[in-house]
């Protein structure tokens, strides 16, 4: 006889006052599930896939640890972990409302990615309680995906975790938008016939994303990048930089501006916005000519579209009812299918360049212009182009490993 599922039980509409409610109806009862990849018909089935048979599988993988990523989920399946602190545009909210964010991460990694996912909302912000909570679910799991933690803990807690296992750990809302802007900029910047060595570049925001985007930029070869908080340019001088901010400060600002956003934005070739705020139009119109654009802050552009074509040649968004969306979905599938494939140890700072560069790729040189610089989420070869990519660049970084 087969057991037969049950199903959950929801409380009644009647007493739902977001009933009838077509976003709260698509998140009733959570968006994902846990399927099986068998079937159990009969005894014989359940005598392999649980006791007594699945002794067998228990103790080949304690003789040979390796074994798990081939005859477990766990070559396939990533923690989506947060603590709630910095959800998306909501603040500190807490681990409870981040869960539908976390469900949905969830499912965007088995749409467009292909891989499991498992929402993880923990209810802890110390560093040191949050580490140890995920290096001790570790062994459950092929990859760790941070979500939605505030900085500066953020940029602690990966580094940490990063140090102490051997599986993929990335912090998306540092990295998954610091790559899709890189590809966004490579673009742009052949519609507007710019070299990334003479452009420069500001950025206003230095928490999560903001300190990711200048790293990739540096090292894409961007020279000539400030990056401005909500105190000021950063720069060696200020007494107020927390150690991370300190550390951005001596590798930007070569031209040692110091002063507001305002004061930065004077001759800059992009303005890059992941910081939320307002900047005014007098601000904008003191851009270079031919200047992009990338105001990411969400629902509210740092600069309106509508102003931002009035003074940038190119122009893109958080958005996705405008042209251009910067989305990290565009993004993470996509590497973590490539460093599955490759069984990488680690996400290196190559995988990620190569996950921007096959981003960008995908827009030939004949549909390329100011409107269309960045793929659409919905493009069936996203995901793939980049886990190629990131495969082939875990190899070549020397962290792949036997399937």
């Amino acid at each position: 006889m087969v057991a037969q599922a049950v199903e959950p039980t929801i409380s009644s509409r009647s007493t739902d006052k977001y009933a009838g409610d077509p976003v709260f109806d698509l998140h009733r009862g959570g968006k994902i599930e846990v399927t099986s990849t068998i079937h159990v018909d009969n005894a014989d089935d359940l005598s392999k896939a649980y006791t007594p048979g699945v002794a067998r599988v228990c103790t080949a993988i304690a003789e040979d640890p390796s074994l798990v990523r081939r005859y477990t989920w766990r070559s396939n399946v990533v923690a989506v972990v947060t603590d709630g602190t910095a959800v998306l545009g909501l603040g500190d909210i807490g681990p409870a409302a981040s869960l539908p964010v976390m469900e949905g991460k969830a499912l965007l990694f088995k749409e467009f990615g292909g891989v499991d996912s498992v929402p993880i909302a923990l209810d802890c912000t110390d560093v040191d309680e949050f580490v140890e909570t995920v290096a001790r679910m570790a062994p459950s799991f092929g990859g760790i995906n941070l979500e939605d933690i505030s900085a500066p803990r953020c940029f602690e807690i990966e580094r940490r975790l990063k140090e102490r296992l051997d599986i993929p750990v990335f912090h998306d809302d540092q990295h998954g938008t610091a790559v899709v802007v890189l590809a966004a900029l490579r673009n742009a910047l052949r519609v507007t016939n710019k070299s990334i060595e003479d452009i420069r570049v500001v950025i206003s925001g230095a928490g999560a994303a903001g300190v990711a985007c200048a790293r990739i930029l540096l090292q894409a070869g961007v020279g000539d990048l400030a990056v401005v908080d909500s105190k000021g340019v950063l720069h060696e001088d200020r007494p107020d930089l927390n150690p991370v901010k300190l550390s951005l400060a001596r590798d930007t600002n070569t031209g040692g501006i110091s002063g507001r956003l305002v004061d930065a934005l004077a001759g800059a070739d992009l303005f890059l916005g992941v910081s939320g705020g307002t900047v005014p139009e007098e601000a904008v119109a003191q851009l270079a000519d031919d200047a992009m654009i990338f105001a990411l802050a969400n629902p509210k552009p740092e600069v309106h579209p509508d102003i931002a074509h009035r003074h940038a040649a190119v122009v893109a968004t958080g958005r996705s009812d405008f042209p251009n969306q910067i989305n990290n979905v565009l993004a993470f599938p996509g590497i973590f299918r490539g460093a599955f494939d490759a069984n990488a140890s680690r996400i290196t700072e190559g995988m990620k360049l190569a996950a921007a560069d096959a981003l960008a790729g995908l827009i030939p040189e004949a549909d390329l212009h100011p409107g269309f610089i960045i793929p659409s989420p919905f493009d069936e070869r996203v995901a793939p182009a980049v886990a190629a990519a990131v495969a082939a660049a875990a190899e070549t970084d020397g962290v792949a490993r036997p399937a």
